[in-house]
């Protein structure tokens, strides 16, 4: 869905228009993915070293 929204729209009609996009948008249930990852590694050691890359 698109929504145009001009220069000049006041504040409140800019988030009525937001709302009815949030409002139309079918959400997802992403809680059946909950716990299904398994994994042989350590998420805590994993994430420590992606950050030691950046140094």
């Amino acid at each position: 869905m698109i929504t145009i929204i001009k220069k000049g729209t006041p504040k409140e009609e800019i988030k009525r228009r937001v709302n009815e996009v949030v409002s139309k948008t079918p959400k997802k249930d992403i809680m059946k993915f909950a716990g299904k990852l398994k994994t042989d590694i350590d998420p805590l050691e994993y994430q420590r070293q992606m950050r030691d890359e950046w140094e």
